[in-house]
């Protein structure tokens, strides 16, 4: 026989390399692949963090410039809703010396760049500065949405003529040097001059009953204030890891115009491009790009997505990003002190493992010889007494009386460790039945805490609002007493203040009804419930209108209800509105009335029914729970709460049907006059 095949069969013969090699193979072989597998999975782990972040990074710069947006149309209509601009119309051409101070005025407190009023037919009627241009471009979606009577704000991309035309400043200060930078290489001029801008437009009414509109706009041109507000937004703060530069940015087509991306220094990277693959990918696909990418001069975790204009043509892009040098430095020094500690574990126990595994083989061999001896006839054979008072030297003294102890031993262990199961299984279901209740017992009490601080809140609010709305109404009261017959000239401005504080009042007395309906009962009544399905259907008729949903009407009661007449209405309105907004593609509505019979009490059942998308199981379970909604931006999740309470305290119920494709029905009982006495 070879060397090698001696070697190999001592290996299979003898324990004690077998037992060397199962206690170093997982240290030399199987933990390195381990720490290999971890290492990997948490590289991904990590880099999907990362890209999580600045996606949420990005998300917040969209929603920044979303208000930003919302706040420009604001001012604006602000500004043409105000009574010195309203005098500036009516005074005609005696204003227009007056007209460009005002607008300028308006221009520095607003933050806009540019304000002028132009009419339907294009003549500029007031600007400001005196010499703006007879005319300007008309053709402008958001211009032509104002002049049909709707304010409405976006991004647009003026040319350098039209914003020379508006301003010879703004078209100075949109003009931006193209500087090369090794990861674009698109092409194009060497110069920028066209200009993106916050373009607003408010509707106004001149007096002799022509259209117009007030236009406003900021120029995004190295407007260093939003970019920078972005980049405190995100990532100031001591939450940041170390080392983490965070950068957002505005892009025209693909040429940076407003960044604090450094080009060197404190140079900003202003008149620098996009990489050609970024801009592939968001401005000729559309697509939002979140990954890692090369910014002027270093790698970042990088997120674009297109910005698109008044027209719909993306014309830009928003970017939000961090450098990836620190977290790149944190994975390699993480994986370095992993194989640093590795080798040091290695070499510090294999040796004294070595060492330490002689004595405890010694008596293995021993009982290996034993065996032999039995197997081969000697049955007086012993190992007899070792030096070793281990778990190994008390297997070798007494091997033959464990032996025969063996099955008894067994069968006793596995009668025990069915008792324990199935004590085990007993006290589970215990436990689970004891945690059960208390969840269900703590869901009810955190929701009675909250209600109940919701009415003592809601009270207070109340209370705080109402004072100071009394004194305004009394104030507004005797301001018209004072100003006489002038006060015709301010009548639209008058109605204007008693609608917000009538709608003040009404919002103030829903939160009360919602937080002490007890006290809202009102006058009450006997009357059919088709009455009021026909004098509710005019409250929902201007939404009807909007749709392709026809009404179908069943009025087959004969009993006659008692509940507050407002109070019913309010719920048969917010069911109607749901069932509406469930059929955004038209449908059918059915509205049904039958006498019912509710636990041997005599009612009437007022059924509303849609063919709309219906309600996910778990989505019904919460519906009248207090804030809940699933409409993010209009609901406030009270509608149906209120509902249900205003049925509830007349001993009525309010039930729900729905099937996900299959519409939705819900049914409100109410105990007919001659079951309340």
């Amino acid at each position: 026989m070879s060397e090698d095949g001696e070697t190999i069969g001592l290996f299979r013969r003898s324990v004690r390399y077998r037992l060397l090699a199962i206690a170093l193979v997982p240290m030399l072989v199987v933990l390195p692949v381990l720490l290999a597998i971890g290492i990997i999975r948490w590289n991904e782990r990590f880099d999907a963090v990362t890209l999580a972040k600045v996606d949420d990074d990005l998300t917040i710069a969209r929603q920044y410039l979303s208000r930003i947006l919302e706040n420009t149309e604001g001012r604006l209509v602000a500004i043409s809703e105000s009574e010195g601009f309203r005098k500036l119309l009516r005074a005609g051409e005696g204003a227009e010396q007056a007209f460009p101070a005002y607008l300028g005025a308006a221009e520095r407190r607003g933050g806009f760049d540019f304000l002028y009023v132009i009419a339907e037919d294009g003549t500029v009627l007031a600007g400001d500065r005196p010499a703006m241009p007879a005319s300007l471009r008309l053709d402008w979606p958001l211009i032509s949405s104002a002049l049909s009577g709707r304010s409405q704000t976006g991004i647009d991309v003026f040319a350098n003529s039209e914003l020379a035309a508006i301003s010879p400043r703004l078209a100075e200060r949109a003009r931006i040097e193209i500087v090369p930078t090794a990861e674009s290489d698109a092409p194009g001029s060497m110069v920028e001059a066209r200009g993106l801008v916050l373009h607003s437009a408010a509707a106004v009414l001149l007096p002799d009953g022509r259209r117009a509109a007030l236009v406003g706009g900021i120029l995004l041109n190295r407007n260093l204030d939003f970019v920078d507000t972005i980049n405190d937004l995100i990532y100031h703060g001591s939450g940041q890891p170390d080392g983490i530069k965070g950068t957002a940015t505005l892009f025209l087509d693909d040429i940076r115009v407003s960044t604090n991306v450094r080009l060197f220094g404190d140079r900003r990277a202003i008149g620098t491009r996009v990489s050609e693959e970024v801009r592939s990918a968001v401005l000729d696909q559309g697509r939002t790009w979140r990954d890692r990418a090369f910014v002027v001069n270093d790698w970042y975790v990088s997120a674009y997505e297109p910005i698109l204009d008044t027209n719909g043509r993306r014309v830009g892009m928003l970017y939000v990003g961090f450098a990836e040098a620190p977290f790149v430095r944190a994975k390699n020094e993480t994986w370095l002190t992993i194989a640093v500690a590795f080798l040091l574990a290695v070499a510090a126990t294999v040796p004294f493992f070595l060492l330490w595994t002689r004595s405890i083989f010694r008596p293995l061999e021993r009982m290996k010889r034993t065996i032999g001896r039995v197997e081969a006839g000697d049955l007086a054979a012993r190992t007899g007494p070792v030096e070793n008072r281990d778990e190994i030297g008390l297997v070798a003294g007494e091997l033959d009386r464990l032996l025969n102890g063996i099955q008894t031993r067994d069968a006793e262990l596995r009668l025990w460790n069915e008792q324990l199961s199935q004590r085990a299984d007993q006290r589970a279901l215990e436990l689970s039945d004891t945690a059960q209740r208390l969840e269900t017992t703590t869901r009810q009490l955190v929701m009675s805490e909250k209600l109940a601080a919701i009415g003592e809140i809601t009270a207070g609010v109340a209370h705080e609002i109402n004072n100071p709305i009394a004194v305004m109404q009394g104030n507004l009261e005797i301001i018209r007493d004072m100003m006489g017959p002038d006060a015709e000239e301010a009548k639209t401005e008058f109605r204007l203040i008693d609608q917000q504080m009538h709608r003040i009042t009404e919002i103030v007395t829903k939160l009360l009804q919602f937080a002490r309906p007890q006290e809202f009962s009102g006058f009450v009544e006997d009357y059919s419930p088709a009455e009021v399905i026909s004098d509710t259907l005019p409250l929902v008729q201007h939404l009807l209108k909007k749709t392709m949903i026809s009404v179908e009407r069943q009025d087959r009661a004969m009993r006659l209800i008692r509940m507050n007449r407002t109070e019913l209405q309010q719920v048969l309105v917010n069911l109607i509105v749901n069932a509406i907004h469930a059929m955004p593609n038209g449908g059918r509505l059915e509205l049904r009335t039958v006498d019912a019979d509710v636990d041997g009490r005599q009612g009437i059942s007022i059924e509303v029914s849609d063919t709309g998308q219906g309600i996910a199981p778990d989505v019904l379970a919460r519906i009248f729970d207090p804030f809940f909604t699933t409409k993010s931006r209009e609901g406030t999740g009270l509608g149906l709460s209120i509902s249900q309470r205003l049925v509830a305290q007349e001993g009525g119920r309010i039930t729900v049907r729905s099937q996900p494709g299959m519409g939705t029905a819900f049914t409100v009982w109410l105990p007919a006059v001659e079951d309340m006495f």
